[in-house]
């Protein structure tokens, strides 16, 4: 099967990426703004993870398939990397972060958003 990446549901792809870029970006600058020094590794991966979502939510709009498996392979490099890592040490995430025990906070969806991400590419390619 061919075609574009943001049609059918790629589009509903799109406004979960979009939607998550808004909330990631939102909770990051109120953190940011209002208590940078009780997490700053945690608020500043939650900007990071903003930012990721925003190039996500570009890409595949754009039909960037090649920014968009670059995008998706840091987001899920990024949630299994910090996940373990905020599970192995606590401590060093003192506030959670978007991918934090693998995206717990978002229902497990940061853990299963670039998978379905990777599949619908794979698909349209």
């Amino acid at each position: 099967m061919t075609g574009s990446i943001g049609t059918g549901p790629g589009r509903a792809l799109i406004a979960v990426y979009g939607l998550f870029a808004l909330a990631a970006g939102a909770r990051a600058a109120v953190q940011i703004a209002s208590r940078f020094g009780e997490a700053p590794l945690a608020y500043s991966l939650s900007a990071f993870a903003a930012i990721v979502y925003i190039l996500l939510t570009v890409a595949l709009w754009r039909g960037a398939r090649r920014l968009a498996l670059m995008s998706l392979g840091i987001e899920l490099g990024g949630v299994l990397l910090i996940g373990t890592a905020s599970l192995v040490d606590p401590a060093a995430f003192p506030d959670e972060t978007v991918w934090s025990a693998y995206g717990k906070g978002y229902l497990f969806i940061p853990l299963v958003l670039p998978l379905v991400g990777l599949y619908w590419l794979w698909r349209r390619r």
